[in-house]
């Protein structure tokens, strides 16, 4: 009973929200200038605002003509003087919390300023906003007679000058209410370890006794947890472990190769999937309806928005549209300006919008996660979408996998080199390749253009992976767990080659 009791206060609590909510899907354009003037006034007398004049910016088109758009390299001094110690560079109040971005498997880090707006109005308003539409959305839910699994990073301190980093999962749960806190699992010295695989065996530890109904986090990290759990139990689905699951949010990488995977391991036709959108620099759109593919903008958060097509795509050089200006099925940049001191900056995502009132949007992969070598544009959008065709059409299911050009070579035309690990192979992988390569083809005209006849780009070569091949390999680079992913899609091979030898 008691358990019973909280779950109608908190649902209730949660569900009030939805009215402040119909502020910005009725006003959008109203709500993101008086955001972005606010934000302009509060960094008015930074080092960076005195630098960029905030106190003549009058109206937007102020805004755009004083401050550039930005890439990290081009704040790494600021961010890296205010790790030291240094404060009013960039925000008003103080910032002592890092995000350390490990978006990609390149050694060098970024580290993502998290100021005490920021963590407050964007990420757990976030999260109280993602359990609030499931709610609305869900009316018998009992979400909250259990507990919350959360598969985080891990946690450390940068110990100079009383600064932390670590992955923004782990500065959450540090700074975690303690209504959040007591309605999840693990807890918080567990959640927070460091060692990936220790900890994974030390939440199966926890957990497997609790009563939990909802999972979040990456889905390739929480496959492994998932796995891990039936071999520690010997059960044959994990509705055996916990029969009240009734919802997963995940996000961070495209789920569809994964959906599958997810469905044999949680056999219940009324489980929902929730996906969002949120990185170091912030939550930016959760999905708002049940069964949907699309997210829902968040126009409220202290985040500003601007928007770059990638048809006229110049890194620092483009020229950014406000949301007022966008358009459906148009492949976009995001710039973002936010309550924790990034002004214009480029956060390397595309996305598109599949509606404009309200505005909601789909990823379609990274401003760096492309491949186009001979003009064939590919992006990750097109891979999975042909992914998906080329599992359904041969009954075969897909981990992970990742994409590199095979460069021209005297007369040998140029190509694409995959190697895919399969959670189910297929019967045939010359097939597979043959539909993969169709599939392409329908969804890309570039692509299509350049696979004429062969006169640019061969059949692609596609390699099968051993099982555990890019675990092994993020392994050895030392990127277990937390928001490291596998690269999908690169122009140069290095990551390729890297796995060619570990094949």
């Amino acid at each position: 009973m008691p358990f019973q009791f909280i779950n109608s206060i908190i649902t209730w609590f949660l569900k009030k929200r939805k009215h402040q909510m119909e502020l910005f899907l009725k006003y959008p354009t109203d709500v993101q200038q008086e955001l972005l003037f606010n934000l302009v006034a509060l960094g008015k007398y930074t080092e960076f605002g005195k630098t960029h004049k905030f106190s003549k910016i009058k109206n937007y088109e102020d805004f755009v003509n004083t401050v550039p758009i930005q890439k990290y390299e081009t704040i790494e001094p600021l961010i890296e003087r205010c790790r030291k110690g240094e404060q009013n560079l960039f925000w008003p109040t103080k910032i002592k919390w890092f995000a350390k971005s490990s978006g990609t498997t390149n050694a060098k880090s970024k580290f993502i300023p998290v100021s005490n707006e920021a963590l407050e109005e964007c990420h757990f308003n976030a999260g109280k906003d993602m359990l609030g539409l499931y709610i609305n959305n869900n009316e018998e839910t009992q979400l909250f007679t259990g507990k919350g699994l959360r598969l985080g990073g891990s946690s450390a301190i940068y110990e100079d000058n009383d600064t932390y980093f670590g992955d923004l999962s782990a500065i959450i749960i540090e700074n975690m209410p303690f209504w959040a806190d007591y309605s999840s699992a693990p807890k918080q010295e567990v959640a927070l370890m460091s060692e990936w695989e220790t900890k994974m065996e030390a939440i199966i530890d926890e957990t497997i006794q609790e009563n939990i109904t909802s999972l979040a986090g990456v889905p390739s990290w929480m496959l492994v947890l998932l796995n891990k759990v039936l071999e520690k139990t010997g059960k044959d689905n994990i509705l055996e472990v916990w029969p009240n699951l009734e919802v997963y949010f995940h996000g961070g990488v495209n789920f569809n190769p994964y959906r599958e995977q997810f469905k044999k391991l949680i056999p219940k036709k009324s489980f929902r999937y929730y996906e969002t959108y949120n990185a170091s620099e912030g939550f930016f759109a959760i999905q708002d309806r049940n069964n949907s593919d699309e997210l829902l903008l968040m126009l409220d958060y202290g985040i500003f928005y601007e928007f770059i097509p990638m048809s006229e795509y110049d890194g620092e050089n483009s020229k950014a549209i406000p949301l007022s200006a966008v358009k459906k099925d148009v492949n976009y940049a995001v710039v973002i300006t936010t309550n924790g001191g990034l002004w214009r900056y480029l956060i390397g995502d595309t996305v598109k919008f599949t509606s404009t009132n309200p505005y909601r949007i789909k990823i379609t992969g990274r401003t760096k996660h492309h491949i186009n070598v001979f003009g064939e544009e590919l992006i990750i959008e097109n891979a999975e979408e042909a992914l998906k065709s080329a599992c359904e059409k041969t009954n075969s299911t897909i981990k992970d996998y990742t994409v590199a050009p095979i460069f021209m070579n005297g007369n040998t035309n140029g190509g694409h080199e995959w190697i895919v690990e399969f959670e189910k192979q297929p019967q045939d992988l010359h097939f597979f390749t043959e539909i993969l390569d169709n599939a392409l083809k329908n969804c890309n005209s570039d692509y299509e253009a350049k696979r004429y006849n062969n006169m640019t780009l061969n059949m692609p070569k596609v390699h099968q992976a051993r099982t555990g091949l890019f675990y092994d390999w993020l392994k050895m680079k030392g990127k277990l767990g937390g928001q490291h992913k596998v690269p999908r899609l690169s122009n140069k091979r290095d990551f390729i080659e890297e796995l060619n030898e570990l094949l």
